[in-house]
């Protein structure tokens, strides 16, 4: 029985069939090749090893029949899909290939062979002038049918017109079909796709095809995963119904087949590939659209920001030259500052700003340039005055417009000071003038002790009017030093130079005043020598000590004991409130009208030399500590030991000649 079985395969009996249906060398499960007949064509099924008895040649037969009837409806179906006529009759094929292209006249209703091989001959030679390569079939193949050569030729023509021209970085036809699928169901967790075969058999792949370019079509996450039949059948209604993808597959073919067939499967597939490059072609194009019309808009919104920003630029640089060519000066120090401390805040803050937008406009254009250059448009040319040419010219007259305001400003402020020198120097040069000729005026007073007195208290009127005209110095100094004036060469005084001189004068005319109303007073004292009014009055000038014309009460006990009168502090404080009772004050006048009434009492040479040895205890001399034991004050010691006439003891301690001294005085009176 093997024998028969092996011999009617070597006869031909099966040869057509087996070989039509393993061209690709697959085989229906348990089956393999022997190795005895691998190289023998017409020889290829084994059962396992095993003798090829009945069953084997039952299935073989079944198999074969079903792959033939599969093959030859998807190459129906494929060709059905690219022709208008269904293919009933040979000459349909010649019709689909043509397509829009002419083979000149052939017969449409072909009767006899003869025409019938001129069809097919027109139709051979055109998909030879298209790069297909034919081999061992001619018209008389097709004309009398031979079914493994015209489905062969199928073939041929279904890779170079379906599956020859898909192209996936680099990789063409087959591999790059593949290389396709895998990027397209990459982000499908439960879709792995290997080759043509296995990797569909459960439709969730052609589901993910069909999601990853139209999701509208099919919610894949609400698959059943574990429905294969279900989600095959789902993905071959939509593909037919919406994609204008007709079904070359049955549902069995992927679901219960243990290998689906390569070539049937990447046929269908290619038809995706198709169908959604040309929707992809439309994208592009639509996104090529949208990528220039988005470009022309980038472009359009950086033109429109550069030239509103330009134009505001300008109109700033021009506001503030105009403000500056409008400004004024008032002379005054502080606004020309204010002016300057304006300028410099300008300077470190609105012109830094300008700094910085102007670069920022400038790149602005530049990158408005780049745009245009890089994908070859037309050149961008602003509006008239918006030129970068033009912000560079206005730019540069902006700092033009600046120096000149910082020389202006410079100016206003040098020529102020100089002013503030003048005014000052004018001021104090002519108030010390009226100083001087106030001084040289009292020098010069005359005449009668009463002229004189008038003549001294009318200049003693006018130190109010030469105090404002001191503070006016003052003010015009101040002035100065808040415009930082420090050097004057128009005057060597300063307001402290001429306050001392007017405080000089001040006090030179009060005692110009003592003077004549003391000199009045010692005039009418009659009954007093010259040589005791001048002692008297020497006195009394050395103890007033603020050049007030008055003594206080500690200065007329110093005064009065210098003298040699000397009371009891319960005395004096009746004497000097007797005295301020009187005259208002301890005046010279008091003073010399208390020494007259003393002197004509007990100031006596005898009882000032008997008063004399009694501090000296009878020694013929006097030391300061005799003095001062005897509680003589301060003031009229420091006056004794310098009117008395001294010589040093052996310790070197003075000793005052206290009798040469009075005798001296009293001898001067007499």
């Amino acid at each position: 029985m093997e024998f028969e079985g092996l011999r009617a395969i070597q006869a031909g009996a099966l040869d057509e069939r087996v070989a039509l249906a393993y061209e690709d060398d697959r085989l229906p499960r348990g089956f393999e090749l022997h190795p005895i007949f691998r190289s023998d064509k017409n020889v290829l099924l084994d059962w396992q090893g095993k003798s090829t008895g009945p069953d084997f040649w039952t299935l073989a037969e079944e198999f074969i029949e079903k792959r033939r009837g599969q093959r030859e409806m998807h190459t129906k179906s494929w060709v059905a899909s690219y022709s208008s006529i269904p293919p009933t009759s040979s000459h349909s094929d010649e019709e689909w290939i043509q397509g829009d292209t002419s083979l000149g006249r052939y017969n449409r209703n072909p009767r006899m062979r003869v025409q019938k091989a001129e069809n097919v001959t027109k139709a051979l030679e055109f998909i030879t002038s298209r790069g297909v390569k034919l081999t061992n079939i001619g018209p008389e193949d097709i004309i009398d049918g031979n079914l493994k050569l015209i489905l062969g030729m199928i073939w041929t023509l279904i890779l170079r017109f379906t599956i020859a021209d898909i192209s996936e970085e680099g990789l063409s036809a087959k591999e790059g079909l593949l290389l396709w699928c895998q990027r397209k169901t990459a982000p499908y967790k439960e879709v792995d796709v290997q080759d043509f075969s296995h990797s569909w058999s459960d439709g969730l792949a052609l589901c993910a095809l069909i999601h990853c370019h139209r999701p509208d079509l099919l919610d894949y996450d609400k698959l059943d995963k574990g429905d294969r039949h279900g989600n095959t059948a789902l993905a071959f209604q939509i593909a037919a119904e919406h994609l204008g993808i007709p079904q070359l597959l049955e549902v069995e073919d992927l679901c219960d087949s243990a290998r689906p067939d390569e070539r049937s499967v990447m046929t269908y597939i290619a038809s995706f590939f198709h169908a959604f490059s040309s929707m992809d072609q439309a994208e592009t194009e639509s996104r090529r659209v949208e990528k220039f019309a988005d470009l022309m808009q980038s472009v359009w919104i950086i033109r429109t920001d550069y030239e509103r920003r330009a134009r505001l630029l300008l109109e700033n640089l021009e506001e503030v030259q105009n403000k500056w060519a409008a400004s004024v000066f008032t002379g005054v120090y502080t606004d020309a500052k204010e002016q300057q401390s304006k300028f410099n805040t300008y300077k470190q803050t609105t012109k830094r700003t300008w700094v910085t937008e102007r670069q920022d406009v400038i790149t602005l254009f530049g990158n408005v340039q780049t745009k245009l250059k890089t994908y070859s448009l037309a050149e961008y040319v602003p509006p008239q005055g918006l030129a970068p040419s033009d912000l560079d010219a206005a730019w540069q007259r902006l700092l033009k417009s600046e120096a000149q305001r910082s020389r202006g400003i410079n100016a206003e402020i040098r020529n102020i000071k100089e002013d503030l020198r003048k005014k000052f120097a004018d001021l104090a040069n002519a108030f010390e003038k009226r100083l001087h000729d106030v001084s040289v005026e009292l020098t010069m007073i005359e005449g009668p002790l009463e002229d004189q007195q008038q003549a001294a208290k009318e200049i003693q009127t006018r130190i109010p009017l030469l105090s404002e005209e001191l503070a006016i110095v003052a003010a015009a100094e101040a002035e100065c030093m808040a415009a930082n004036v420090e050097e004057n060469d128009y005057t060597v005084f300063t307001w402290q130079d001429l306050e001392f001189e007017l405080e000089l004068l001040v006090q030179n005319i009060a005692k110009k005043i003592s003077f004549i109303d003391n000199q009045i007073v010692s005039r009418n004292m009659t009954n007093l020598t010259p040589a005791q009014l001048e002692q008297f009055e020497s006195t009394f000038r050395y103890f007033d000590k603020d050049e007030t014309n008055t003594l206080n009460q500690i200065e007329m006990m110093a005064a009065l004991a210098s003298l040699g009168i000397v009371y009891s502090d319960q005395d004096m404080d009746f004497i000097y409130e007797q005295l301020v009772a009187d005259y208002g004050a301890v005046t010279f006048e008091a003073f010399i009208n208390l020494l007259v009434g003393i002197t004509e009492d007990q100031t006596t040479p005898d009882q000032l030399l008997e008063s004399f040895q009694g501090i000296a205890h009878a020694k013929p001399f006097v030391t300061e500590l005799d003095l001062r034991l005897a509680h003589i004050p301060q003031a009229a010691i420091d006056y004794l030991v310098k009117a008395m006439p001294s010589s040093p003891n052996d310790s070197g301690e003075p000793e005052y000649d206290y009798v040469g001294w009075l005798n001296e005085v009293f001898a001067a009176q007499a």
